[in-house]
């Protein structure tokens, strides 16, 4: 059972994971740039959840990133988010480094592989920091989209000597003529990241976001949560929550 709740996190993938991705469905098309294109992300969120685990002690978090990809398919990006100190354990701030391939492989097939570092650049004493290994299958059919993929930490001394495997599957549908996505998000962990007594957790999420027209913002909410086994009067991290998210990108 994970009894402090180091490395768990990451947006992107999401960013690359926070909440994880929207389909961007009622969005317009973006214009052709140049062979390098750089955008950011900013986000408020009432809850930084990832993998169904609240990284922010139930208190709203400030969220944010940059992404740079080439033509070719390659990207390189940063991503950093406040924690709560008191309850997580591993310092105020994650941040997370990642880079990868990511492109078109047939038509509506892409894929998606790389690594990320997970930061905590003001824990205490002791080992946090962890390398995850990532990759995925993305199909696109009509007004949805659907994702498929796996990240795999290696042992690792933050990560207890032991190792962690995560599956999961996401489903997205814009709602047609609306600024509406709807989402829905079901993952398993195998291994140190977990809060069961048996190393193995699902976690899960369903919700919607809207994007505000004429702005690079966009609405979201989701209801989300993960199995565990918590003590009795702990800091229970798994507890199903709702998740309202202001976001923007550009």
């Amino acid at each position: 059972m994970l009894t402090s709740i180091r490395g768990l996190t990451a947006a992107t993938l999401a960013a690359c994971a926070a909440l994880s991705s929207v389909p961007a469905y009622a969005q317009d098309e973006e214009e052709e740039s140049g062979p390098i294109e750089v955008t950011a992300n900013v986000a408020m969120t009432s809850e930084y959840r990832f993998r169904g685990v609240d990284l922010s002690g139930g208190e709203l978090a400030i969220q944010g990133g940059v992404d740079v990809a080439h033509e070719s398919g390659f990207y390189i990006g940063t991503w950093a988010s406040s924690l709560d100190e008191t309850t997580v354990g591993f310092g105020s701030t994650e941040l997370d480094i990642y880079g990868g391939w990511s492109g078109d492989v047939a038509e509506g097939v892409s894929i998606d592989v790389g690594a990320i570092q997970y930061i905590y650049p003001d824990a205490g004493p002791g080992d946090f920091d962890y390398t995850e290994f990532y990759g995925s299958v993305g199909f696109s059919f009509g007004p949805a989209e659907a994702t498929v993929g796996a990240a795999y930490a290696p042992k690792q001394d933050s990560l207890g000597g032991t190792d962690n495997t995560y599956i999961y599957a996401d489903l997205g549908v814009g709602l047609p003529g609306t600024p509406i996505s709807l989402t829905g998000h079901v993952g398993y962990t195998d291994g140190f990241l977990t809060f069961t007594n048996d190393s193995k957790a699902f976690d899960w999420s369903i919700g919607a976001e809207a994007a505000i027209p004429d702005t690079p913002l966009s609405l979201g909410i989701a209801y989300t949560g993960a199995e565990g086994d918590i003590p009795v009067g702990a800091y229970d991290f798994v507890d199903d929550a709702v998740v309202f998210t202001l976001s923007a990108s550009f």
